[in-house]
């Protein structure tokens, strides 16, 4: 390696190495993509805008109320949760330690190292390809902390799988209406890029000397062998996320009738309602795009357009195995700001519903 001028001069064949690290990474993703998502909601999205509809509640199974809360409850709901996010979830660990051994870490503290607005402008509309649950994006976002990418760009983009997927409100509009996809839209470009960016600033993240990102450019040369450190990254997150993740899942399938309580009376369309669902949303797991037969189901019982509206926010943004997942990733105050604004976007979003749906 030599210098000039007193800058790092960075070695033409490990430019072009990095390259091709780069170019396979998203050859995978794309191709893993592909087959998970883009091609399976293609078709998706043409039944849907036919059959008005995506299936039954996963939250009621295709009864007409909330199982009561036991061991049976939360078994059936973990079964048929994972089946319905098993590839995606395997996917997203997958591209979460893929992105640590292929993307170089200077590379990506450049372009995505501080938390600036044009960063967390980035890392959201990254995540619209993606069309992941905050539980199948979680392992990207942490592999992207892990290269040291500011809190706000991980954070946009984790957030912006679930809330801006374009799957999701083409799904919404076929099967609920165009308002509830635009209030869906407003309020997800609110948590993607205003809650991530302020969520960045909480974290107290700042810019990298452009000395320092010199410093970790492409011409890093980690003693172990590539394939060595992919199986300790995939390692280390699959032990890091799968327990917690597999625990949570049951947990809340057997709490269902508690956190979602069977009221079937349109006056129950009230702030309390909205408080209530806006937490238990927060917290609950659902797999993409099932607040839709969700919220499909509630408006059929008898529920008010407020609580609809506020769980078209909250049920897809975060949950408790998500959250589980990143806390080791964020500072705890970045975890609660997140939660707490989601679930305050949440009830707005309810209120807008309650007066203008």
């Amino acid at each position: 390696m030599s210098q000039l001028n007193g800058s790092v001069q960075k070695p033409p064949e490990n430019n072009f190495k990095s390259a091709l690290l780069v170019l396979l990474f998203l050859l995978i993703a794309a191709a893993g993509l592909s087959y998970v998502k883009w091609w399976p909601y293609y078709h998706k999205a043409l039944g849907a805008i036919t059959s008005h509809t995506i299936g039954s509640s996963i939250l009621t199974g295709g009864g007409a109320g909330m199982p009561a809360p036991s061991w049976s409850s939360a078994w059936n709901y973990a079964v048929t949760y994972y089946k319905a996010v098993w590839k995606a979830a395997v996917l997203g660990i997958l591209l979460g330690s893929l992105v640590q051994v292929l993307i170089p870490s200077g590379w990506l503290l450049r372009v995505l190292g501080n938390s600036s607005m044009r960063n967390t402008a980035i890392g959201g509309l990254a995540a619209v390809p993606g069309m992941m649950c905050s539980c199948c994006a979680a392992p990207l976002a942490v592999g992207l902390r892990k290269k040291n990418v500011s809190a706000s760009a991980s954070l946009a983009f984790w957030l912006g799988n679930p809330m801006i997927n374009p799957a999701t409100l083409i799904f919404m509009t076929a099967v609920l209406s165009w308002k509830f996809t635009l209030l869906r839209l407003v309020f997800g470009l609110i948590v993607t890029f205003g809650v991530s960016y302020w969520a960045g600033r909480l974290a107290k993240d700042v810019e990298v000397p452009q000395d320092d990102v010199e410093k970790t450019m492409p011409h890093e040369h980690p003693s172990a062998p590539l394939w060595k450190r992919w199986l300790g990254s995939i390692w280390t997150m699959t032990l890091h996320i799968v327990p917690a993740y597999f625990i949570s899942v049951l947990a809340l399938g057997a709490a269902r009738a508690w956190l979602f309580p069977s009221i079937g009376d349109g006056s129950w369309n009230t702030l309390l309602v909205l408080v209530v669902f806006c937490i238990a949303g927060a917290l609950f797991v659902i797999p993409t795009a099932a607040e839709i037969p969700i919220v499909q189901t509630f408006l059929s019982l008898g529920f008010g357009t407020g609580p609809a509206a506020a769980l078209l926010v909250v049920l897809p943004a975060v949950s408790l195995p998500s959250l589980l997942m990143i806390r080791r990733s964020f500072p705890l105050r970045v975890v609660g700001f997140v939660f707490a604004s989601v679930v305050v976007l949440g009830l707005l979003s309810g209120v807008v519903g309650m007066l203008l749906l």
